[in-house]
């Protein structure tokens, strides 16, 4: 069998059939959030490049139409190829979308009163090889040829899905993270993200911990370190609290300074768990990205043995965890006597009231290594470069009395005690991750 792709009959064709596609299709790629990343302008440019030959007006369908869960809808620019009918009805299994109607009347369209209503659903925007299926939260911010892509890792759950990260950074101000995408991991997640996971960029950019505090007044970072490393000196029982979302090298680094102030390292964050809210798809209950590491370096994650820890402390240093979902009464009575440090990447309750609050780097903003709900370790780089960068949780430790001031120390560290994680290279660990044992 001979196969060609390249005679003039074969052209033709391509020709014939990119001029049927673009009949009824409007020239908005100026305004269109598709441009840039639009298979049809591909097509039009490798295949057609020809102008229209119409004399008669266009085919007029629906523009800007609500289609439920943060999904808008433009009609006219629509090639039917039935990719989000698809999503809905194999993968979702919900069915919302359907093509209606035949010929120049065909759309696709939801059942009346039935909008989109499924956590996955901004997929379809993914899907789009046109600009017909756009997100509400992404329309018209940006043009996607401005943006930077970095490929990272959701924090948004435990799952740990494969996103890209676009960022764009305007002349002067600060790098601002427009979107999550999904990207590819056939052991992790496929294809897909959640939808909640998706929008968790917002986290990224606001009500961060700009700046060192002392009760609630703004300090210099160096005057906030140098009264955490007196508190340390001072106290007689400390405590450190870690958050489930710290990266591997993070909590090994966290563990080494525990060890070496004679602290009582713990990882309780029961809050960070929602039970029921998981589906057999993506979504887990738990969302904390690196729980599963707390398990492997034997870190006690217990809500009795924390309170009764704290009860004897006077002093409680919390590693970007802020606590959520314990009960206010008995926290605020475990803390009545004793004074809390807080290392902190957002401004949240405990960064408020804090004694004093030193800003930390967020997951976007450092490199490092999660090990997701079914123990598949993942590496991820740092994607968002600020004006003014926030150090990392190790880098901090180290400033208050920790040895361990380089990933590479951390990785030295790791290799040398026993454990699951020993005799992992952490130099080769492959793009869709290593399942652990």
């Amino acid at each position: 069998m001979k196969v060609q792709l390249d005679t003039d009959k074969i052209r033709k064709i391509q020709k014939d059939i990119m001029e049927l596609e673009l009949i009824n299709h409007p020239i908005d790629c100026p305004v269109c959030d598709q441009a840039g990343e639009c298979k049809l302008q591909d097509y039009y440019m490798e295949y057609d490049g020809q102008s229209s030959r119409m004399t008669v007006a266009q085919v007029k369908k629906g523009k800007k139409m609500d289609y439920g869960c943060g999904v808008v809808h433009d009609q006219e620019r629509c090639v039917l190829c039935a990719r989000c009918v698809r999503f809905c009805r194999q993968i979702t299994g919900t069915g919302e979308l359907g093509i209606v109607n035949r010929t120049d009347a065909a759309r696709v369209a939801i059942f009346p009163g039935r909008p989109l209503d499924n956590r996955y659903a901004l997929n379809v925007v993914d899907l789009c090889p046109v600009g017909a299926m756009t997100s509400a939260d992404f329309r018209f911010q940006q043009r996607v040829w401005f943006l930077q892509k970095n490929e990272g890792i959701c924090h948004g759950c435990s799952k740990g899905c494969n996103i890209h990260i676009d960022h764009h950074r305007q002349k002067y101000e600060d790098d601002i993270i427009y979107r999550f995408r999904p990207r590819h991991n056939g052991q992790v997640n496929g294809y897909f993200i959640c939808d909640q996971g998706r929008l968790s960029y917002r986290g990224e950019n606001e009500n961060r911990l700009e700046a060192a505090r002392k009760a609630g007044r703004e300090i210099e970072t160096a005057q906030a370190v140098e009264l955490a490393r007196k508190a340390i000196a001072e106290a007689k029982k400390v405590l450190l609290l870690l958050s489930p979302n710290l990266s591997l090298e993070q909590m090994v680094a966290a563990r080494s300074f525990a060890a070496r102030t004679d602290a009582f390292l713990s990882g309780y964050s029961d809050g960070y768990i929602i039970k029921g809210d998981g589906d057999d798809f993506l979504i887990q209950d738990d969302k904390a990205a690196n729980r599963k590491a707390l398990e492997m370096l034997e870190i006690d994650s217990g809500a009795g043995t924390f309170f009764e820890e704290l009860a004897e402390a006077d002093l409680l240093i919390t590693l970007d965890n802020d606590l959520r979902g314990a009960e206010k009464k008995k926290l605020k009575k475990a803390l009545a006597d004793t004074v809390v440090i807080a290392l902190s990447s957002h401004l949240s309750s405990v960064a408020e009231k804090a004694a004093v609050a030193i800003p930390i780097s967020s997951y976007s903003e450092y490199s490092g290594c999660v090990i997701n709900c079914d123990a598949v370790l993942q590496t991820f780089t740092r994607a968002v470069c600020k004006n003014e960068p926030a150090p990392e949780v190790f880098e901090v430790l180290a400033r208050l009395g920790g040895t361990l001031a380089s990933r590479e120390e951390i990785l030295v560290e790791i290799g040398s005690n026993p454990g699951p994680l020993a005799e992992v290279d952490f130099t080769a660990i492959p793009a869709e991750g290593l399942k652990l044992s």
